[in-house]
């Protein structure tokens, strides 16, 4: 858009040209896909690619369209799509546990307070870590506390300076997902629950924690989908903002 402005300006370019392709930029239509090109101007962040579904050739053809100032992240993504996005893409990272992929194009600017990302069980980490991943790459520091459910109750209260230290908590639980009321019972600050799939079969794939969470009495406790990790982040990182 700056070089658009600044051609006009040297009168490269008709105020017509100009008004057209203003009206072609809040979305780039590829055929099977319309990229988002005005959300990080809206929201604050990129589009972000949810791997699960597309092809390989769809999900590079995304990234190809994508801004190649802007940042980019991929979710749910397999070690598969990203030796294929690595062909293309020298510098993109592949974090395994979370099933993220990003690709650094920009510097990342640190806000102040920090995220205390915690699990039920270890189980649980891979939707933590992307949650991780969502909320370093939107500026925010994190600090992580895994394994700490209600199992065994004493390993939440070894970490109570860290959840009264932190601006917003994450709390990441299978199961029952009994833990988020907990931490949401200790703390004045905001809890994002994120239900996981993990659990035995009465547990029907995170609905049971879903329905915990959800019916939580404890104050200040807000929920996201099943193991939508990505949601949790970005939503702690506008609380953080």
């Amino acid at each position: 858009m700056e070089k658009i402005l600044q051609d006009y300006k040297k009168g490269k370019i008709e105020l017509q040209e100009v008004l057209e392709t203003i009206k072609k930029l809040p979305y780039k239509d590829i055929g099977f896909a319309k990229i988002d090109t005005h959300r990080a101007l809206r929201k604050g962040f990129p589009e972000t690619i949810f791997c699960r579904g597309k092809t390989i050739d769809q999900i590079l053809k995304i990234m190809e369209s994508i801004d190649k100032k802007q940042n980019i992240l991929a979710t749910k993504a397999s070690s598969k799509i990203y030796a294929e996005v690595l062909k293309k893409f020298p510098n993109a990272q592949f974090n395994e546990s979370a099933k993220t992929i990003v690709i650094i194009n920009q510097k990342i600017t640190k806000k102040s307070g920090k995220i205390l990302i915690i699990t039920a069980g270890t189980s649980d980490i891979p939707i933590a870590e992307e949650a991780v991943v969502t909320a370093e790459m939107m500026g925010n520091s994190i600090e992580k506390s895994y394994d700490v459910g209600v199992a065994g109750l004493h390993r939440l209260f070894d970490i109570k300076d860290k959840i009264f230290d932190a601006n917003v908590i994450i709390v990441i639980a299978g199961m029952e997902g009994a833990l988020a009321s907990i931490v949401g019972g200790i703390t004045a600050k905001p809890v994002i629950a994120v239900p996981t799939s993990i659990g035995y079969g009465a547990s029907f794939h995170g609905i049971a924690p879903l329905l915990t969470m959800m019916n939580s009495c404890a104050e200040g406790v807000v929920v996201v989908n099943i193991d939508n990790g990505f949601g949790a982040g970005y939503f702690a990182s506008i609380i953080n903002r």
